[in-house]
């Protein structure tokens, strides 16, 4: 039986309740030089689950650990039935006005980048240009062997070749891509290998249990440095690969703000937590700053 991450934390006491003052934040994006690290509840609007908000997919999966995936045959089939599945419901996905209002901003030059905990390619799709994505994509796969890099729609066909006929009901969509399958849903769903050199072929993302790259992370690092402030949306900020560089900021005096409705991890270092839903939120923040987010600038 797989054991569930350690993936919970408690919140500290005596914190001030979430605001719902978005002032501080326009002033942030006023001065320019913002560097925003965002999470999975930027993506609930677009149909995306989070992990841990209200209904968030920890309370029924447990997502797939790189131990798991790279120690058992049965592991990897499971999967790849779960994540072909869940491709389809990611491929439909589109932005919403939270990641149009990040693209907008970035446009207007307030921000010095975006560094995403996400692997769905929203930001991107909504026009943003600066994004580290600190965990991956799932619109490309790697071979464990060789390295090679292969686009996610070149195995999405090798796989509906595969198993044709491969379409069950899922319980639900996780944030990871991860369709909810029982085993005998998943059957014998056939995994292919990689073309190049036959090896095990995995998405280009970081599994829980597995490392950040470390290039990844001193990139991320030197735009923190960079940054006049740290703008977090929509992460609870638990695991430390985005903790770390709120954490980073707070050492060196760079403020830090937080849009995310339910307390963070992160909370303890920041000027001020905004307890509002990101899509309006951030729509609200473009209009104090004649923003529009659809393009160019209000009139």
């Amino acid at each position: 039986m797989r054991m569930r991450p350690t993936l919970s934390w408690t919140p500290a006491d005596g914190l001030p309740p979430g605001t719902t003052d978005l002032e501080p934040v326009a002033d942030a994006l006023r001065l320019g030089g913002v560097l925003a690290l965002t999470g999975a509840g930027i993506s609930t609007e677009s149909g995306i689950p989070d992990y841990r908000g209200e209904g968030g997919s920890l309370t029924r999966h447990t997502p797939m650990t790189y131990q798991d995936f790279t120690g058992s045959a049965g592991a990897r089939r499971r999967y790849w039935a779960r994540s072909h599945l869940g491709r389809r419901v990611f491929a439909r996905a589109r932005p919403n006005s939270g990641h149009r209002a990040v693209a907008a901003f970035e446009r207007q030059g307030l921000l010095s980048g975006v560094i995403t905990q996400n692997v769905d390619g929203l930001h991107q799709a909504a026009g943003s240009e600066g994004v580290v994505e600190l965990h991956g994509g799932l619109d490309r796969v790697v071979c464990l062997s060789c390295r090679a890099l292969s686009p996610r729609a070149e195995l999405a066909a090798r796989l509906e070749e595969a198993n044709a006929g491969f379409a069950p009901v899922a319980a639900g969509i996780n944030p990871d891509g991860d369709a909810d399958l029982s085993d005998e849903q998943v059957g014998d769903f056939r995994v292919v290998p990689c073309t190049v050199c036959g090896g095990i072929l995995k998405p280009d993302v970081v599994f829980f249990g597995e490392n950040v790259p470390p290039q990844r992370v001193e990139h991320c690092r030197a735009l923190v440095r960079e940054a006049s402030s740290l703008l977090v949306l929509g992460s609870s900020l638990t695991v430390m690969s985005g903790l770390r560089f709120v954490r980073q900021a707070a050492r060196t005096g760079t403020p830090v703000l937080i849009v995310n409705r339910d307390p963070t991890r992160g909370d303890p270092h920041a000027l001020s937590r905004v307890a509002l839903p990101l899509g309006a939120a951030l729509g609200a923040v473009a209009e104090r700053l004649d923003i529009s987010v659809d393009g160019g600038t209000a009139a």
